[in-house]
């Protein structure tokens, strides 16, 4: 994955967007915490309820005429994704670079428990985020989120080339967006 790109395209959007609220921060903590929350609604293994805990990867935008026509997308990578973008947004937001992220990430292949655990690690960490005293304590914090983060995507089963693909779709939909009022 080349993060270095990814931060580029991030910033791009940023810059776009321009909010510069005194509040930017915890509504970034509450944008990556509904992502999180909506990936794990789309993955479903903790829906001990429900008799369907496959996760959903194949779901057809509406509207269409025929099935054949049917433009077909991957749910659970589409919210990973917006997770990706804020966690990213996060990221610039205290100063971190793609090139420390590089250099800090181990946890790919890490596993953490059982998924609801990663999952819950993740919220916890992230929502812990916004109490988190001085820049450079919450930057630290941060490095530790993201990289959890990306160890999430290995375990729902994405490569570091259909997450990365995932993102630039996504980022071309953010400023078409953008570009209409959204």
């Amino acid at each position: 994955m080349n993060l270095a790109k990814l931060f580029e395209k991030q910033k791009v959007l940023r810059d776009r967007i321009g909010y510069q609220g005194e509040d930017r921060f915890e509504k970034l903590i509450l944008a990556l915490l509904v992502e999180l929350g909506e990936c794990a609604n789309e993955w479903r293994g903790f829906k001990f309820w429900s008799k369907n805990q496959n996760p959903r990867t194949k779901a057809a935008r509406a509207p269409y005429m025929d099935i054949e026509d049917a433009d077909f997308y991957n749910p659970l990578l589409d919210e990973y994704v917006d997770g990706v973008a804020f966690g990213l947004e996060l990221c610039i937001e205290l100063g971190l670079r793609a090139d420390q992220l590089e250099r800090f990430i181990d946890g790919r292949k890490k596993k953490i428990g059982s998924m609801e655990y990663h999952f819950g690690y993740i919220y916890h960490s992230t929502s812990e985020l916004m109490n988190t005293g001085s820049i450079e304590d919450r930057a630290y914090k941060m490095l530790h989120i993201f990289n959890a983060f990306l160890g999430l995507g290995y375990r729902l089963g994405f490569t570091w080339e259909q997450i990365e693909q995932a993102y630039y779709t996504k980022m071309q939909i953010n400023h078409v967006r953008q570009s209409t009022g959204y």
